[in-house]
């Protein structure tokens, strides 16, 4: 009977402690305070000299006869495929400024695209619902006409994000409130990630292929196991829709761009915010982010037809890209880290560099 009881009481203690933990995790992370001017990050850098750049227009790719909506760089050879609502996908060679295959597609209405880790691919999808994948076409074939290796249909709303893994597996996020991982070579769906409550719009893979990240319409970033097949992470803090993410190049942290003006810096160690970027003059949503391969700097295309350059550890801005005539709906980051891409409703890629 008294041993019963002990272990009631243990439970009981143990219940106690876990609540106590939770409510002290919940004040450590402070969400009332991500507003505030003063973010760890920020402390944590008094004293820091910012970081410079000085990037300026190096080439302008034309070709597009409509809005860019995506872009995404090949892993090698200055490659990078975009979309357009001009019904193609065309892929360059960013240094020549030279189309190196245009691919048309059934559906005009392409939101987003990518590259292959092998440069053997390229994926799309938008309102069709649909995730198309292409085989580039080798050396001497580029005028062949192009069939579409693979077509994913399991998503209920408009395919807004796309990322490879592999050759073999790719990772898409929709209006259907759900993330779903395939494997292309059988053409069927893996897992299906669903705890979001409004459309996810972004996902970005982590560099060991274990964990990606997600932003959605309901105003939350999740971390996401793939191993476990559910979040494991819930970052709030943005006061509107997310519409891009991305990691930090060490894969313990990542930044967010919301409709709500701002960019957020989120750390999965610390469980919480620690830097803003902001500015009180720019009330435009923000389409998307990308990190510098050193970190030292975060890229966001706005709106208001810049994309601007904020210092990572101060937040502070540190260059504005001008030069489009409409929306920066898209940008990346080369893979070596030597140039910036920004795509643009006005039909046009820039490509920037120091």
């Amino acid at each position: 009977m008294q041993k019963g009881e002990d272990e009631k009481t243990t439970q009981k203690q143990i219940k106690k402690t876990i609540v106590d933990l939770q409510d002290k995790l919940a004040s450590l992370r402070k969400v009332e305070d991500y507003d505030n001017k003063n973010q760890p990050l920020s402390d944590e850098g008094k004293g820091y000299n910012a970081a410079k750049i000085q990037l300026k227009q190096r080439r302008i790719l034309r070709g597009h006869f409509g809005k860019i909506y995506a872009m995404h760089w090949g892993p090698t050879n200055n490659v990078l495929v975009s979309a357009s609502q001009d019904g193609k996908l065309i892929i360059w060679n960013a240094f020549t400024t030279n189309k190196i295959h245009a691919i048309p597609l059934r559906s005009s209405w392409v939101m987003t695209c990518a590259y292959s880790p092998s440069a053997k691919f390229v994926a799309c999808g938008g309102l069709d619902n649909l995730c198309s994948i292409f085989a580039v076409p080798e050396a001497g074939k580029e005028n062949t006409k192009q069939k579409v290796h693979c077509e994913l249909a399991q998503h209920e709303g408009y395919l807004s994000c796309c990322r490879f893994i592999s050759d073999g597996k790719i990772i898409t996020s929709s209006g259907d409130s759900t993330c779903i991982l395939w494997n292309i070579d059988q053409r069927s769906p893996e897992i299906q990630f669903n705890d979001h409550t409004g459309d996810v719009m972004s996902v970005s893979i982590h560099k060991d292929k274990n964990l990606f990240i997600s932003g959605s319409c309901d105003s939350m970033a999740k971390l996401w196991d793939i191993r476990l097949g559910k979040s494991v992470m819930t970052f709030p803090g943005h006061e509107s829709d997310i519409n891009s993410v991305d990691f930090f190049p060490e894969g313990h942290s990542f930044a967010t761009a919301s409709d709500d003006s701002t960019c957020r810096f989120f750390d999965t160690r610390a469980y919480r915010q620690i830097q803003r970027y902001a500015h009180d003059k720019i009330l435009c949503g923000i389409t998307s982010v990308a990190f510098s391969n050193s970190g030292k700097f975060l890229f966001a295309g706005y709106d208001d037809y810049n994309c601007y350059v904020w210092d990572t550890v101060t937040g502070q801005n540190a260059q504005q890209l001008s030069g489009h005539e409409n929306r920066v709906s898209c940008l990346g980051v080369h893979p070596q880290g030597q140039a910036l891409c920004t795509g643009s409703w006005d039909t046009l890629l820039k490509i920037w560099a120091a």
